[in-house]
Formats: C-alpha cells, sequence, structure tokens
C-alpha cells in the first residue's frame, strides 16, 4: 500500500511539474522573435497608411465643401456648424440677426443660419 501511495504521489507531482514547464516562456527559441519584430513593424507603418488616406479624404471633402455656391433655403451642412466657423455680427459690420439666428463665415462669405432649423436666411460676400 505505501509503495501505491508513493508512486501516486510522485506522478501526480510530475504531472503537475510538467504543466509548469509547458506554460513557462521560450527564451532561448530565437525563430518567434524575428518573426515578430517583422509583425510589429508592419502594425507602425498600417497606421501611417490609414492616417495618409484619412488626410487625403478630408482634403476632398474640403475641396468638395468650397466649391459649394450657398443660396438662401439650403441647409447648412453640419461640417460648418461648429464654433469654429460663427461670428461675431458686430465685429465684421453685419445686420443684427433675429432671436434663434447665427452668422458664420464660410469661404470668404457670411451666412445668416435659422438656429432652429439650420436654413439659410441670407448670405453676404466679403
Amino acid at each position: 500500500m505505501k509503495k501505491v501511495l508513493m508512486a501516486l504521489a510522485i506522478s501526480c507531482s510530475t504531472f503537475m511539474l510538467s504543466n509548469v514547464v509547458i506554460a513557462a516562456p521560450h527564451f532561448n527559441d530565437d525563430s518567434h522573435y524575428g518573426a515578430d519584430k517583422k509583425k510589429g513593424r508592419e502594425f507602425r507603418e498600417a497606421p501611417q497608411e490609414q492616417q495618409d488616406n484619412r488626410r487625403m479624404r478630408e482634403e476632398r471633402g474640403v475641396k468638395r465643401l468650397q466649391q459649394l455656391r450657398w443660396q438662401p433655403g439650403y441647409v447648412m451642412p453640419q461640417h460648418y456648424r461648429g464654433n469654429g466657423y460663427k461670428v461675431e455680427y458686430k465685429d465684421h459690420r453685419l445686420p443684427r440677426p433675429d432671436r434663434k439666428q447665427q452668422w458664420y463665415k464660410v469661404n470668404n462669405d457670411y451666412i445668416l443660419v435659422d438656429s432652429e432649423n439650420n436654413n439659410i436666411i441670407r448670405i453676404v460676400g466679403d
């Protein structure tokens, strides 16, 4: 009985140690490090390509928006509704806007927009 318990204890400890050895990192295996470096290099190149594509799309979008001819009754594109395009009417000698109206400067034009439905009310050239 003692021999059976001893053999069982040795086999259990051997089994547990083998799992630890399998899970340990392999520091002597250099072939994986070269593959990781290649993957890392590819990963660094991909975001640059994505940034270039994004920049080209933005430039095309800006050119397209610059070619727009504004007319009263059109809806102001959301791209131009930010605070960066808003201007104060006093600073640019523009007529005072009514309630819920705002002046925007887009492509050297001053555009009066209704704030509720974003319709263009009036356009004043620069």
